[in-house]
């Protein structure tokens, strides 16, 4: 970030707080009183957040190149070493039987004498690597983890290989510094135009990049899916059943009409799927304008009522519907939700068709334009947190997080398509346990042990006025607090750590904007695999 960036930020944070003075106040007020991380919490609601990562250049030091090689049983393709990576990589197979690739974090330096910044990599994500290679700078792999005539052309080729031929779990993670990257460009950003692991936009590295990737699709029977370059990165289109099939579109409300009506309106007027059927819960409207525009939408034919009367049971109401709904794809779309850009159902339900895909999210804007979701962070904020929150509207996100398709752990129901067969197969949302809140963490949880996989497709975007239409009593408080114990209690492992977040971020600010204190962080990590 330049200098001139830095104090524009400032100067805007600086409005926001003189714009906001009562919860400016309430920001001081923990603060003196000692509620730090709260105070923190709330600064960065109010002023927003960008990414605060980099590290003294000193810290380069540290690392010194490794002068001696893996041995004979394993192969290195990619950069070099660290002192001590060569060791700490030979130990890690030597304990991990069936692994047969892994690969570390790196630091990155964009100048000379500049600081350093951490190149912190999730879990292997097929996705997230079709779009740029974020394994390297180097990947190292068992010599029989391959035919003896393969020879990888980058880190992503070799893992695609490795994957296909003995399983994701074959690839491991290491969050530990193997390699430090010294060049120009953003180092947070996919590589352009130099050689080594990153996605390159020109150049010979691009192309081979490209070539990897429809390879891939090649072997793994998927020739109809294409290749495309998006913004310096790769974003593979995989095909839609002709005729794409009927999509139910699941509205819940209470009243509201002032969020409702926009909502539908957008769902019906920027939604460019051939085929919908719009379902509105309804629990207990009372309002005459609402109870007659609820008639007008049946009497058009512009959508269903489902009724659901009794008290606000979230999950119970989309099961109801979910019920009646005749579409092969399930949409859950909250009612202060607007579309704005006509493919956003598209992208989503390309992915949500694939068979290995379970629950399928967008990216959301709040009333500000600034990121509300992108993605579901496990182990966060004190318990789950949405990616990249409140940073601004445009931002990238951590190394294209907000750019490409990619696995996560779960995605909000505030926007969410899952298959018809796939959400009955695992009971849907459980309405008894989560009736209000992270009924949608619990069925993306299920949905993965079942074996599907959660993906957040940034390139849906829609905006969500995220909870204007809840009201806070002490029963509220009182059922949220039961929900909390519940989800610790069914997912506890799970929400220890966060296996497509990386360890080495503070876990209790917005996600992907600081690193831990003290990083990276001394003594022996742990290997992390997909799940």
């Amino acid at each position: 970030m330049t200098r001139r960036r830095s104090r524009r930020g400032l100067a805007d944070a600086a409005r926001r707080i003189l714009g906001h003075p009562r919860e400016a106040g309430a920001i001081l007020w923990a603060r003196l009183t000692g509620k730090r991380l709260r105070a923190r919490q709330r600064l960065a609601a109010l002023v927003g957040v960008d990414h605060r990562l980099t590290v003294p250049a000193r810290i380069l030091d540290g690392f010194p190149p490794a002068r001696a090689g893996l041995g004979d049983d394993l192969r290195l393709i990619g950069g070099v070493l660290v002192a001590g990576a060569p060791a700490r990589i030979a130990a890690v197979f030597a304990a991990e039987p069936d692994l047969q690739a892994l690969y570390g974090d790196a630091l990155a330096q964009d100048r000379a004498g500049g600081p350093a910044w951490p190149l912190l990599p999730p879990v292997f994500d097929a996705d997230r690597l079709a779009a740029f290679d974020y394994l390297g700078p180097v990947l190292a792999y068992r010599r029989t983890a391959l035919d003896p005539d393969i020879h990888p052309l980058s880190p992503a080729d070799a893992a695609f290989r490795i994957a296909e031929r003995h399983g994701p779990r074959a690839i491991g993670h290491l969050p530990e510094i193997l390699s430090i990257r010294r060049e120009d460009g953003d180092p947070l950003a996919p590589r352009s135009g130099r050689g080594g692991s990153g996605l390159h936009t020109v150049g010979e590295g691009g192309l081979i990049h490209h070539r990897v990737v429809e390879a891939r699709l090649d072997r793994t029977g998927r020739a109809g899916a294409r290749v495309v370059p998006a913004d310096g990165l790769l974003r593979v289109e995989h095909p839609l059943p002709d005729p794409p099939p009927l999509a139910s579109l699941i509205v819940p409300t209470r009243d509201r009409l002032d969020l409702l009506r926009p909502c539908l309106d957008s769902l019906r007027g920027c939604t460019d799927w051939p085929s919908i059927e719009i379902l509105v819960c309804d629990n207990d409207s009372r309002e005459p304008e609402t109870l007659a525009y609820l008639v007008d939408l049946e009497r058009q034919g512009r959508g269903h009522v489902v009724p659901c009367p009794g008290p606000f049971n979230f999950a119970a109401m989309n099961n109801a519907a979910a019920a009646r709904a005749r579409g092969r794809l399930l949409v859950f779309i909250n009612n202060d939700v607007e579309a704005f850009q006509p493919d956003w159902l598209t992208l989503m339900a390309r992915e949500a068709l694939r068979p290995d895909v379970g629950a399928v999210g967008a990216k959301l804007l709040d009333g500000e334009g600034r990121i509300q979701h992108g993605g579901i962070v496990l182990g966060t904020g004190g318990l789950v947190t949405h990616g990249h929150r409140h940073f601004p509207g445009n931002a990238p996100g951590y190394r294209a997080a907000l750019q490409v398709t990619h696995a996560v752990s779960a995605v909000t129901a505030a926007c969410l398509v899952v298959e018809a067969d796939k959400f009955r197969a695992v009971g849907g949302f459980d309405d008894a346990v989560f009736a209000v809140d992270f009924n949608d963490v619990d069925l993306c949880l299920r949905l993965n042990a079942a074996g599907y996989r959660t993906l957040l497709v940034p390139g849906a975007v829609l905006h969500h006025r995220e909870a204007a239409s809840r009201r806070w009593t002490p029963e509220a408080l009182a059922r949220h607090a039961r929900e909390i114990a519940a989800l610790k209690t069914r997912w506890g492992p799970l929400l220890a750590q966060d296996p497509h977040y990386h360890p080495g971020f503070d876990p209790d600010l917005s996600t992907h904007a600081r690193l831990r204190r003290h990083f990276p962080p001394a003594g022996t990590a742990t290997i992390r695999r997909p799940a």
